[in-house]
Parts: C-alpha cells; sequence; structure tokens
C-alpha cells in the first residue's frame, strides 16, 4: 500500500478519490484550503489545510508520500467565464517544481476532454460549449499539461468528459487513441476509481487517457 497526497481533497473528484484511496487501503494526506471540514474520519487519513498555490505548503506536503494526485478545480463563475484563471498551471509549477526536487516522481492529474491535442474531439456541441464558457481556463489546463509532460516525472494525464454526480460504476471507457476521444458522461465517482487504480498500475505512465461512460 502507497501513501498518497491528494491535491484539491474537499470535493469533488478529489474528495471522492480521498474516500476510495482510503477503501483500497492506502494512507492518504489530504490537502485542501478547507481540509479539515471533510467529513471523514480515519487514523489513516491525514487532513491539511492549506493552499495548491503556496510553494511551502505544497513542499511540506510532498514530504514522505508515494504518489500524488492533483483534482484541482474551479466553479464557472462568470469572473472565470471573462477573466480564466492561472491556477491550474501555477498549482502545477510548483508541485512539480517541489516533486522533483525529491524523489518522489509518480504524479497523477486530472485535466479535460478539449485540453491539449484533445481539443475539437468533444462533438459539435461540447466544443462550442467549452470555448464559450471555460475557454479561458481551458487554455491554462493547455499550459498545466505543458508543464507535466516537460517534467521529469512519471505522470499520467486523465482527462474525463462531462462530469456527473453518479455513483461509482466502475463501466467506463479508458480511450487513450486519439482516434476514440468523443464526448459523454462520466461520475466523478468513477473517475476517482480510475484515479486510485493509477497508484500502483504503471501501464499508463506518460501517456494521456480519455475517460468516458
Amino acid at each position: 500500500m502507497s501513501t498518497v497526497l491528494i491535491v484539491g481533497a474537499s470535493r469533488g473528484i478529489g474528495l471522492e478519490t480521498v474516500r476510495l484511496a482510503r477503501k483500497a487501503g492506502h494512507s492518504v494526506r489530504a490537502l485542501a484550503r478547507s481540509a479539515t471540514a471533510i467529513r471523514l474520519h480515519d487514523p489513516k487519513l491525514e487532513k491539511v489545510d492549506g493552499d495548491a498555490l503556496d510553494r511551502h505548503t505544497i513542499e511540506r506536503a510532498v514530504v514522505g508520500v508515494d504518489v500524488v494526485i492533483q483534482t484541482l478545480g474551479v466553479s464557472p463563475t462568470p469572473e472565470l467565464i471573462f477573466s480564466g484563471t492561472r491556477l491550474f498551471s501555477v498549482a502545477t509549477r510548483i508541485l512539480v517544481d517541489a516533486m522533483e526536487a525529491t524523489t518522489i516522481k509518480r504524479l497523477i492529474c486530472v485535466t479535460g476532454l478539449g485540453a491539449g491535442d484533445s481539443r475539437g474531439h468533444g462533438g459539435l456541441l461540447y466544443n462550442a460549449a467549452l470555448w464559450l464558457f471555460l475557454g479561458r481556463s481551458y487554455a491554462d489546463k493547455d499550459a498545466q499539461e505543458w508543464i507535466m509532460r516537460r517534467s521529469r516525472l512519471d505522470w499520467t494525464i486523465v482527462r474525463p468528459s462531462v462530469l456527473t454526480n453518479g455513483p461509482r460504476t466502475g463501466a467506463y471507457l479508458v480511450l487513450v487513441d486519439a482516434r476514440d476521444w468523443r464526448s459523454g458522461f462520466i461520475s466523478r465517482a468513477d473517475v476517482a476509481d480510475f484515479l486510485v487504480k493509477q497508484v500502483e498500475d504503471t501501464s499508463l505512465l506518460r501517456k494521456i487517457p480519455m475517460l468516458t461512460g
């Protein structure tokens, strides 16, 4: 079993990943600005309040872990739509630098369908909605992916399609070939299921699978 740092652990995919990682037997260090508010209690769950943009917080958080899972997300507010964000790229730069300064090499990170070379693969409606509402944010996800791909880490970049709050089913597709990439729906719990499996699975090192139901 591994010790896993989950960055962005207090909600969404991150919180589901905390639950499933503990269920799988891993020790978990959950980092988020409101980590201590997580309503899970387990002797092998360490809750760390901290900002993913704070270099010293991240440098301390990676000490003693085996694997890092980054699940940062943003809410689609009007400000985000019009101004975008640099959360993804800046936080990832800080995280990669901190990991490269240690012996920790395994990084699993969630971006999304439409980032990097998957842009345009979601179909007409998905592509139009992405450009209209999240285009600026996905430009930052492009930079985020570039930082990881240029790193010395053993990364896996995970691109889920449209997220839902449905249950974990285990019945999802893992699409590595770009010719197969397409839009669909997948629950946050199923994305978390895949992330936890990657902790001990090395078959997708330095690959970018796309997930859909």
